[in-house]
């Protein structure tokens, strides 16, 4: 039955049509039916299908027979036992393939989610848009896919479109991969769908089932009130029943399994699952933490399987509830989030203005976008967000040192020795056309150039080192302006550099407002500092007094801006009589507006701060 196993995954950009390829393989498998069919139907998120991305990693499982003579395989299910559909194959004759698949994410901040599917295939499907041809993220996902020792299978998708450059994208790839059998198919219309599933059967190797003892990799989870953690599993040796015992190998966490299955994509009971297989299991567990993403789940004897490690968020905010009572409320959708998002890293922190909450580690900008959206969307809670910084190593002239993640922790200049700085490998991708203003682009960035590679004559790959901190805002955004959205990019820490650098503090109404101090390079203070005081100006309402914005640097204001008191008219009932009545009004309101401006304290709204947090 083995041999009728395929495990494998689509690695693409963004918009290159994962999602769209992925419900063509559900029709054309039979695995959902036609009339509960939807597009993108494996992203089950709203915000998946509003932003039109994936954002979480799904896996389920298809049983395909290639010969189309034959009886389609769910048809002859129905006639089957439900036991025998979901353990293997349908009618346990060879030409019945199961084909395990996860769709995964391709935004450059979900890398990790890639690279956790990668760990549990033997092969992966290289999808490439004929319109863009080969994009960043579809290169660094390619290197992964390559770093694992999988079998690859390129594909041109969209060649239906007028537009398609067919041939160029063809040269691209096999520049990149030296495969000269590059599949060209539509996912919208399906054509050329079904060569991709042919290939998978020929091309990608069944899984090694040598080993006896049960052991599996933990790639994803997810929780049930009553199940407790599910893991979603690859099992590499053994088998797993409901009522056996098991043990979390890092966790040091042992336990019963309650339930086990497959993706259909739902979850679907069985019996068991079986080494080469994916699927689940419920733990039981109801402590989310204990169960990690890359742990090893295992039987009494087993080792761990190679490669487990934390993952490493590179940017840092911190999150504060708008109402404080629901700091604890803010604590448990945070643990939950972690159980399907193992990379969100998360500790508690205080700050005088804004009372208790948590700083956040994230994969980058649009991963704080969407965790602040989920947090909205599925908890209910209004949220104060900070400016998102990097985690920098302060060298104190005492000889310690430490690792700070938000500039409220930087100590005083005078205990400074030096501090250092994360630096980033960056690999942009652009057609020749735009290569100039590409470049021009990188020079407003404290960059060093390292390399051009053509890939072919119309496209480059520029690499450059780059501060973190430059890249992680709207570094994305400003590159897509200059190359008409054709340029793509993405990025990898390196190591830490030393560099000036300064705390930059924004005060409202002479209050110092924590969430938007930021640590930025000495020479860029007064021009950041001057952005921010107009910005604000233009996102904070006018209030009943003129309201001061200041930046200062250490005890030195680089900048200001006033807000204008919002004006009402006291002498408006007045219909006549001497003038020296509208005088008395209107002094009236101005001692009354100093009195204000010397008590009175400005209620920042949460969009002022999102609106902040996209500067």
């Amino acid at each position: 039955m083995t041999n009728s196993i395929r495990n494998f995954c689509i690695i693409a950009h963004v918009d290159h049509g994962k999602s769209t390829l992925a419900d063509r393989l559900l029709e054309l498998t039979g695995t959902v039916e036609k009339r509960k069919m939807q597009e993108q139907f494996l992203d089950t998120m709203e915000l998946e299908r509003e932003r039109g991305i994936t954002i979480k990693l799904q896996p389920v499982r298809m049983i395909y027979r290639p010969d189309p003579s034959t009886i389609h395989p769910l048809e002859n299910s129905r006639a089957t036992s439900r036991g025998s559909r979901v353990g293997g194959m349908v009618d346990g004759s060879n030409s019945d393939y199961i084909l395990n698949l996860i769709d995964t994410p391709g935004h450059v901040d979900f890398t990790y989610e890639v690279s956790r599917s990668l760990a549990a295939v033997e092969g992966a499907i290289l999808l490439v848009d004929a319109t863009q041809g080969v994009q960043a993220q579809t290169l660094a996902n390619l290197y992964l896919a390559q770093k694992q020792g999988l079998v690859i299978i390129p594909v041109i998708n969209k060649v239906d479109l007028p537009n398609a450059r067919i041939q160029e994208t063809e040269e691209e790839i096999f520049n990149l991969t030296g495969e000269e059998n590059i599949l060209k198919v539509s996912a919208k219309t399906g054509e050329g769908m079904d060569k991709i599933l042919e290939e998978v059967i020929k091309r990608i190797p069944p899984p090694d089932i040598s080993e006896k003892d049960f052991r599996a990799l933990i790639f994803d989870s997810s929780f049930d009130a009553y199940k407790g953690v599910v893991a979603y599993v690859r099992v590499f040796g053994g088998s797993v029943k409901s009522g056996e015992k098991f043990r979390l190998l890092a966790a040091k966490e042992k336990g019963e399994v309650i339930e086990v299955g497959y993706f259909f994509p739902k979850l679907e009971k069985s019996q068991e699952v079986n080494a080469g297989e994916i699927g689940y299991i419920a733990t039981g567990i109801k402590i989310p933490g204990l169960v990690r993403v890359g742990d090893t789940i295992a039987g009494e004897s087993a080792q761990p399987l190679a490669g487990y490690q934390e993952p490493l968020p590179v940017v840092f905010a911190s999150f504060f509830p708008e109402n404080a009572e629901q700091f604890d409320e803010l604590k448990d959708a945070l643990e939950k989030l972690k159980l399907t998002d193992a990379s969100l890293a998360f500790e508690p922190e205080s700050s005088l203005a804004l009372g208790r909450g948590f700083r956040i580690g994230f994969l980058g900008l649009l991963h704080i976008e969407i965790i602040s959206e989920r947090l909205k969307r599925e908890f209910g809670l209004g949220l104060i967000i900070s400016s998102p910084t990097v985690e920098y190593e302060v060298f104190l002239k005492n000889g310690q040192k430490i690792k700070i993640r938000s500039a409220i922790q930087l100590p005083d200049p005078s205990s400074t020795e030096k501090i250092k700085e994360p630096i980033s490998q960056l690999n942009i991708i652009t057609p020749l056309t735009y290569m100039g203003a590409v470049m021009k682009l990188t020079a407003e960035l404290r960059s060093q150039y390292q390399q051009t590679d053509y890939l072919t004559k119309e496209v480059v790959r520029l690499v450059y080192l780059v501060p973190l901190s430059e890249i992680i805002t709207d570094f994305y955004d400003r590159l897509k302006s200059v190359s008409s959205g054709y340029a793509s990019m993405s990025y990898e820490p390196i190591g830490y550099e030393e560099a000036d650098l300064v705390r930059l503090d924004i005060l409202v109404a002479e209050e110092k407002i924590e969430p938007f101090s930021r640590i930025i390079p000495r020479h860029q203070a007064e021009s950041v500092g001057r952005a921010m005081v107009d910005k604000l100006k233009d996102v904070i309402p006018p209030q009943l007094f003129a309201v001061a914005l200041q930046a200062g640097v250490g005890g030195k204001i680089i900048a200001r801006e006033t807000i204008k008191a919002r004006r009402k008219d006291v002498t408006g009932y007045l219909y006549g009589g001497d003038i020296t009545r509208k005088k008395k009004l209107l002094e009236k309101q101005k001692r009354g507006k100093e009195r204000m401006r010397e008590t009175g304290r400005v209620n920042i709204p949460q969009k002022v701060f999102l609106e902040m947090l996209k500067k």
